[in-house]
This record gives structure tokens, sequence and C-alpha cells, in this order.
């Protein structure tokens, strides 16, 4: 079983492109309002899993959100769980590994996907999604349920990028959410991970 490990924050490598910057604000504010030992409780309560890549880097397969809300609120190290080695494979194999393995997540903030390339080496240069942040909101209000599929979240960003158009996100994100949960509950969103009907 893979033992919680602690690690620099700032060292650490996303496999995703995009974070919901709302979201990671929210989890900034929650961890800058504790204490340091709290905040040491928290990050070890909430381990990232991370996978060893080539030349031994850490990448984070998980909880992109609160590593960057973590750097952003000045906690410096964190902890993670090893879920596999693949520091022998070349970065090719590497990330065909992480692929097929579900992974990495290498889709931009309109929902198109890049080369591997082009994800970012570290948490602070990850870009916002709204919509991602969005899809995080509609969950917690009760939208759909949390699901072990991995990027659910992402699915459902593409879900309200497609029925929820981006003037009203920007101009009120409170009233965004409340107009995405009966869509996150009608027939439009069957078969998405997390579903559930009203």
């Amino acid at each position: 079983m893979p033992k919680i490990q602690e690690a620099v924050i700032q060292d650490l490598h996303p496999t995703q492109v995009t974070v919901g910057m709302i979201e990671v604000q929210d989890k900034r504010m929650y961890l800058a309002s504790l204490m340091p030992n709290e905040q040491q409780d928290f990050m070890r309560a909430h381990p990232m899993p991370a996978v060893t890549g080539p030349k031994g880097n850490l990448y984070i397969t998980d909880h992109h959100h609160l590593g960057l809300a973590a750097i952003k609120a000045g906690i410096a190290s964190g902890f993670f769980l090893v879920e596999a080695d693949l520091s022998s494979c070349s970065l090719d194999d590497f990330w065909n590994e992480m692929n097929k393995n579900l992974w990495v997540h290498p889709l931009d903030q309109n929902g198109v996907r890049h080369y591997y390339s082009k994800i970012p080496e570290h948490l602070e240069e990850m870009v916002d999604d709204a919509y991602r942040s969005l899809a995080g909101y509609v969950r917690d209000a009760g939208g759909y349920e949390k699901t072990p599929t991995a990027f659910a979240e992402f699915i459902w960003a593409d879900f309200f990028r497609r029925t929820i158009p981006i003037e009203d996100l920007i101009a009120d994100f409170k009233a965004a959410v409340r107009a995405a949960l009966p869509l996150a509950q009608s027939h439009l969103a069957k078969g998405i991970p997390g579903f559930k009907e009203k």
C-alpha cells in the first residue's frame, strides 16, 4: 500500500492544462484562514495522487485545485501518494502510459485537445477554465454526484460549455450556477458520470 510522502508543492508537475480559478480562489481563502499547523493537517488529510515520471519528477493526477490554492496561500509543502512508478519510461512512453491509465487531460479552456508538450510544467502555469469552476459549484450544490470517474468534472464542464453562454457565466457566476442546476438533472445530461435524476 502506498504511503503518504511530503514534497515541495512547486516541484509537482500537473497532468492537465486548466483549472477553475474561482474554485482555486475559494480554496486559497480557506487555506489562508487556517493556522499553519491546521494547514499541514488539512494537506496531510488530502494527499495528492501522483505518478513518478522521467528524471524522478512527480506528476499529480488529481487535486490540482488544492495544489495551486496551497501555493497561492503560501503553503510550501504538501503530501502525495505515488500510484505508479514510470520513471524508467521515455517521455513519449510515459505520456502514452498516462493516457492509457486516464491520468492525463491535455484539453484547454475551450475543450480542445493539445500535444502533451503543451501541458504546463508547473501548477502556477495552468490556465483558467470558467466552466470547470461552474462544474465544481454545480456538483457542490447537488446537481450531480461526485464520482471516481477520471476527469468527470471536465466532462461536466464541456456539457455546460455547450449549454450556458460564456457571457452569462462572466456576468453573474452565481446566476449561472442556478441556471446550470436543472440542466444537470435534465435528459440532456443523461450518461454523464455522476448524473442523477430529479
